[in-house]
């Protein structure tokens, strides 16, 4: 790596395909078979999320990007000038690209599971953004968040150690954790802040609890497009196990539990199946 380059991008393991396949032959041998949300992320998953993002029923987004524009400058008011931003789940990177005139960070790390969308994303945002540093890190920050020692060494030659980090989880993404799994994220997000200067902290956004007749649609869209990409989950395991779901087999079955708070997404088998897979 070159010690002064604006633009570096690592993929980061913490585990082998094993230890993947493991994970999801656990979870599908489970009653009922759960799947972690990462794995809708793919190059076609985060394509498909995207444009679930432009939907009419889809809120999140746009109400977002409004609080964004009406409340940036607040927002800026509280983070130091001169921050490194730490964007989880960055994806195609527009939602902290449009923080970037108010914030001012002194270098960008991008961070996504998906990390041949993430690279081809970064790509595009440096030509809009020549000047400022960006670090494309592949990553599952469900399974620990912290920099890894390329990003470290990358900070330190830009001379960007000590300056305060932000940790950027927008979209009300943190609804994928289980509670006890959001909170450990939250204090893993913590002290990476704490590793660096003075003044960082978290900027994050979460939903609040709506009406059913709002929730629902956003995840269960008339022109189907949440459930291509619910469905693309199973095209995504059968990459990494080996096994032989079949898509069209499956309904996609999405409602709010109001016990749990949360929007549940499922897929139902249509017709009488077996699903296998190697060993």
């Amino acid at each position: 790596m070159n010690s002064i380059s604006l633009f570096d991008f690592h993929q980061h393991h913490h585990g082998d395909a094993a230890q993947v396949r493991a994970e999801l032959q656990a979870g599908l041998l489970r009653s009922p078979a759960q799947v972690a949300p990462k794995f809708f992320y793919d190059e076609l998953g985060s394509r498909l999320f995207d444009a679930i993002t432009e939907l009419p029923e889809y809120y999140l987004t746009r109400v977002e990007a409004s609080i964004f524009e009406a409340h940036g400058g607040s927002m800026a008011a509280s983070i130091p000038p001169g921050a490194v931003m730490i964007d989880l789940g960055a994806g195609c990177c527009t939602k902290a690209s449009r923080l970037f005139p108010v914030l001012r960070p002194a270098a960008y790390v991008a961070v996504d599971i998906s990390a041949d969308y993430l690279h081809g994303s970064l790509e595009a945002l440096r030509k809009l953004h020549p000047a400022l540093p960006m670090f494309g890190l592949g990553l599952d920050f469900s399974a620990q968040l912290a920099l890894p020692a390329k990003v470290l060494d990358w900070l330190h030659a830009l001379g960007l150690t000590q300056r305060p980090r932000v940790v950027f989880y927008p979209g009300s993404s943190i609804g994928n954790f289980a509670p006890a799994q959001a909170a450990e994220l939250i204090a893993q997000a913590h002290a990476l802040c704490l590793q660096g200067g003075e003044g960082g902290g978290l900027l994050i956004g979460v939903d609040r609890v709506k009406p059913r007749a709002v929730l629902e649609p956003a995840y269960d869209d008339p022109l189907g497009v949440t459930a291509a990409f619910n469905r693309n989950l199973l095209l995504h395991v059968n990459r990494l196990l080996g096994t032989d779901f079949s898509p069209a087999a499956w309904r996609h079955v999405a409602f709010f539990n109001e016990a749990r708070s949360c929007i549940e997404m499922h897929l139902e088998s249509s017709v009488d199946q077996t699903v296998r897979w190697p060993g």
